[in-house]
């Protein structure tokens, strides 16, 4: 599953507190500061890829009659010219790899600003980033059935995409994840 904007909070949470609970990190400065650190990473991983989606689209426009002209599958060239550009905006588009890189980044970003002492090996405490990564990711869909299933079970119907909607899937979403041990 790809990481989206939202997400960015709850995996920089998780990854606190996998940390935090994990006995081998100390933490410096406090929970939150670590936190922020992920988050901010997140976010500007997130956004990178963003700004590589956008530059894909329009190379894509620019050559939408010939792409028609030749019949040839929009997903298809969408996704050949992310991987041709992605190395130019600093993604990396295998899954694994990705998430391996910026548990890395996390973890260096927090020894260089001195939020982070810890015993063991540097590759046990990056594990512990990946896996809070990998673990968030597996469960937010699972929470997301959980949720929509609930929301179809109101008395009043409600219509997604409408601002209740969302208002109202994010409050059970964070409830899930209370639950979880996740928030």
């Amino acid at each position: 599953m790809r990481v989206r904007l939202p997400h960015a909070p709850y995996i920089a949470n998780k990854i606190g507190i996998d940390l935090f609970k994990s006995n081998l990190v100390e933490m410096t400065k406090g929970l939150d500061s670590v936190k922020k650190i992920a988050e901010e990473i997140l976010i500007q991983d997130i956004k990178n890829e963003m700004k590589l989606e956008e530059k894909v689209r329009e190379i894509l426009e620019k050559n939408e009659e010939d792409i028609e002209f030749y019949r040839a599958d929009y997903k298809q060239l969408f996704w050949l010219a992310k991987k041709k550009l992605a190395p130019e905006f600093g993604i990396i588009l295998s899954r694994d790899d990705r998430y391996n890189h910026i548990s890395h980044e996390i973890l260096n970003t927090l020894l260089e600003k001195g939020l982070i002492s810890f015993s063991g090996s540097e590759n046990r405490i990056k594990n512990i980033i990946y896996n809070a990564i990998e673990l968030y990711l597996k469960s937010f869909e699972e929470l997301e059935v959980v949720v929509i299933e609930k929301i179809e079970n109101y008395k009043r119907p409600l219509i997604p995409g409408t601002e209740e909607y969302d208002i109202v899937f994010q409050k059970l979403y964070e409830e899930e994840l209370k639950k979880r041990g996740l928030l």
